[in-house]
């Protein structure tokens, strides 16, 4: 039996044999391997230690052919006596070294169907063992068949290949008459400033508490949801599914939320409230409230999700760091959440959709005459602002001056902009509603 799984490993020893050969025969083919294979991916140990020794003098520069390799693996330790009749016999195995990228590619399939193969292996031992629960046996299967299908991209793209793409990009721009590219948040200054969401955007949104900042995450959701015709994810690790379900009501049916809260509701608001209910369970809008996500939790969950269109984390310091599940002590939590933020940036470009991740600003401001935020007020700031692709920080001036004739107007302040510049959108605040709407709307709702 163990013979019959020994024979069953995916491999074929005669690429690897017909891959060294043409590397002895043509050095000049050698550049070109070393690029798409790794020792790793050779089955048989000699095969691997041939290869490891022309990759090391690859990488120094040395001069390849069958009188190097062989000196090179004496001094690294790797010679045996059948070394050189080994190597004599790759050279006459092998065909012609013009077709060596195809024998590459059969190394490379075998090498990923056993990858594949011990993957599949440890998930069976895994669920075997009962340790963990399915969920979790999932979740970690999930990751490792990811990591493998991930592992087989990142390669140089020719600018001419890239141009195409960016040219079809601006022809379906072309197409939408000159409107907005990417998703739009609903909120018309905003996405003339920022040019609405694009995929693989990390975009933060922070504030002090009490600004809205979840309001308006929400507002962005929905909207999303309802005209890009893709499901929208929403990972709340603060308030509860419920509390969010409530906060959307009151904001699509302009029904007080504290009436909402109380059950103090008119006999005629029932039929807006229907409707607000109806038009909000068409959108593909989904909500998971545990508070013990971590990122590789939430881009598993999004990984499954076919037409995902755009993710919502609230918030950012809230969350665990991958590293560990127990919470970090204070001198190590720029540490940690430098290591969430960075990991965010890496799930919106796997996923490649905008990713919208909501965040506290520190007390910096509370001590300044302007209190208006800036970059530097991002709580445990380490590497947020770098990762972020926009960062906009939300300021209402009656919250910090109740005389202010500014009295419900939000100022949106995009603090960075990776395409464009940087300045304040006003917005309406509707704290009846919890919820912000564009000026231009409220003026003519009035």
């Amino acid at each position: 039996m163990d013979e019959l799984l020994h024979r069953q490993i995916p491999h074929s020893i005669e690429a690897e044999q017909a891959v060294l050969g043409s590397m002895l025969i043509d050095a000049r083919c050698v550049a070109d391997v070393v690029g798409t294979l790794r020792s790793d991916d050779f089955y048989s140990s000699v095969n691997r230690d041939i290869f490891e020794t022309m990759f090391s003098m690859f990488n120094y520069a040395k001069t390849i052919d069958p009188v190097t390799v062989l000196d090179q693996m004496r001094a690294d330790g790797v010679y045996s006596d059948t070394m050189p009749g080994y190597v004599r016999d790759l050279m006459l195995l092998t065909p012609t070294a013009v077709n060596v990228m195809e024998y590459a590619s059969i190394v490379k399939d075998k090498a990923l169907l056993r990858a594949l193969t011990d993957a599949g292996g440890d998930i069976v031992a895994m669920a075997a063992s009962g340790e963990g629960g399915a969920g979790a046996v999932l979740e970690a299967a999930e990751k490792r068949i990811y990591s493998l299908s991930r592992d087989q991209g990142g390669e140089l793209t020719p600018i001419s290949k890239i141009l195409v793409d960016v040219y079809r990009q601006i022809s379906d721009a072309a197409k939408n008459g000159g409107g907005i590219p990417g998703i739009a948040t609903g909120f018309y200054d905003l996405d003339r400033f920022i040019l609405g969401m694009s995929d693989s955007d990390l975009i933060l949104i922070a504030s002090r508490p009490g600004m809205g900042k979840t309001s308006i995450a929400l507002g962005i959701a929905l909207h999303a949801a309802k005209t890009s015709g893709k499901s929208v994810a929403v990972f709340s690790l603060e308030m509860s599914r419920e509390q969010l379900a409530m906060r959307l009501l009151a904001s699509e049916s302009f029904i007080d939320g504290k009436k909402l809260l109380t059950g103090r509701i008119r006999a005629e608001d029932w039929q807006r409230l229907s409707d607000a209910a109806e038009s909000i369970s068409t959108a593909d809008l989904l909500i998971n409230d545990n508070p013990a996500l971590t990122v590789a939790d939430m881009n598993a969950q999004c990984r499954r999700q076919r037409n995902l269109g755009l993710v919502v984390i609230d918030y950012l310091q809230l969350m665990q760091s991958a590293s560990s599940r127990s919470s970090y002590a204070n001198e190590n939590r720029t540490q940690a959440v430098s290591e969430i933020s960075r990991m965010m940036k890496i799930m919106a470009k796997e996923l490649g959709v905008p990713v919208i991740c909501l965040s506290q600003l520190s007390r910096a401001n509370e001590s300044r005459e302007n209190k208006r935020p800036r970059l530097s007020d991002l709580r445990e700031s380490g590497a947020i602002e770098q990762d972020a692709d926009i960062v906009i920080g939300l300021y209402r001036d009656d919250y910090y001056n109740p005389e202010s004739d500014a009295r419900n107007v939000a100022e949106c302040i995009v603090l960075k902009n990776r395409r464009g510049e940087t300045g304040t959108v006003e917005l309406q605040w509707l704290p009846e509603y919890t919820s912000y709407t564009s000026l231009e709307r409220r003026h003519l709702e009035e």
